[in-house]
């Protein structure tokens, strides 16, 4: 240990590797990433948007980044399960802090969102966002849709969020029939899970209801969204409330029938044949948290997503080094 720094989010020299140090010391960037604003080079940047002011309900997912983050902190270290390896071995990931917002003037807040995520989203890297309430996915979906064009959407959540919306308003329940509205999502190849409310209207969004996802398998529920999406760029939002109060008590507008974290977890797990271009995590608030179990589930999710990153770059690498292998073996004969 002599030869091991603190405060890896800090001292740390490189984009990759692990910390080493306590899980209850030190400073607390998301999983001890490097804090910078550089992001040249990253696989990987993790942003937090601290915003809470479209909530219908409870507030203070404001305070959402700041609790993931700390919970985050017991994920470095060892080889992250189920992935079975050092996620940061190869995967470069930064985190870049929190977004700046004028906490008087709400009207700005979808554009200052937007500019930063394109202007983080510029340099290649992908954008895992942590909220905040669900409002902030709005913002992001016009960033990567203006990348990657319409995008399907992988919705973990307990409401619809396609209540009626002229266009303006900052609310967390009616951007999804917004972003279908105008283009920036496909509904034809976007999916909710874990609904347990009634909107007016679908906009030709599948739903997989909390009842049916009671029924089903963890791997059934990851092939009807590997078979919704069908391929196209997909941004994933989980809202925490997806999962029943038992399992994130900690949320705005917590829904009593949900999913365990086991479950969903392990079908996040099975997402590798999704085309996943950008993700977040949002509406945990804190103050109604017990023993931080919201803020170590929406950490772990996050974490999922940099699993799932991680073994895509691997894969890609093996099948560079193979092409490689097989041309230099061809120029030999």
């Amino acid at each position: 240990m002599a030869n091991q720094n603190t405060d890896h989010a800090f001292t740390a020299r490189s984009k990759t590797g692990a910390s080493f140090e306590p899980t209850y010391a030190g400073a607390l960037s998301f999983m001890r990433r490097r804090y910078t604003k550089d992001v040249k080079g990253a696989d990987a940047v993790v942003w937090g948007i601290p915003f809470d002011a479209a909530v219908t309900n409870r507030p203070g997912a404001r305070f959402g980044p700041q609790a993931i983050r700390r919970a985050s902190a017991i994920l470095d270290n060892d080889p992250q399960y189920p992935f079975s390896r050092d996620l940061f071995e190869h995967l470069a990931v930064v985190d870049y802090g929190d977004c700046l917002l004028d906490s008087g003037n709400h009207q700005k807040t979808p554009g200052t969102i937007e500019r930063e995520a394109a202007k983080i989203l510029k340099s290649g890297a992908f954008l895992l966002s942590l909220g905040g309430d669900h409002f902030v996915t709005w913002p992001l979906l016009k960033a990567h849709a203006a990348i990657h064009g319409p995008l399907a959407l992988v919705q973990f959540d307990a409401h619809q969020d396609t209540w009626p919306d002229d266009g303006k308003r900052i609310d967390h329940g009616s951007f999804v029939g917004r972003a279908v509205k105008e283009g920036v999502i496909d509904p034809d190849r976007s999916i909710q899970i874990g609904i347990r409310t009634h909107a007016p209207d679908t906009f030709g969004i599948k739903i997989l209801y909390g009842h049916e996802v009671e029924e089903m398998r963890a791997s059934d529920i990851a092939y009807a969204i590997v078979d919704r999406t069908g391929g196209k760029k997909t941004y994933l939002t989980f809202d925490i409330d997806c999962l029943d109060p038992a399992f994130a008590p900690g949320t705005g507008t917590p829904v009593a029938g949900g999913p365990s974290s086991a479950k969903i977890l392990s079908a996040l797990r099975q997402l590798t044949q999704v085309d996943i271009v950008g993700a977040d995590v949002v509406e945990i608030a804190p103050a109604y948290d017990h023993a931080d179990i919201t803020a170590i589930v929406g950490s772990t999710v996050a974490m999922q997503y940099l699993g799932l990153l991680a073994e895509r770059k691997a894969r890609l690498e093996e099948m560079n080094n193979g092409n490689s292998v097989a041309v230099n073996h061809g120029h030999g004969i």
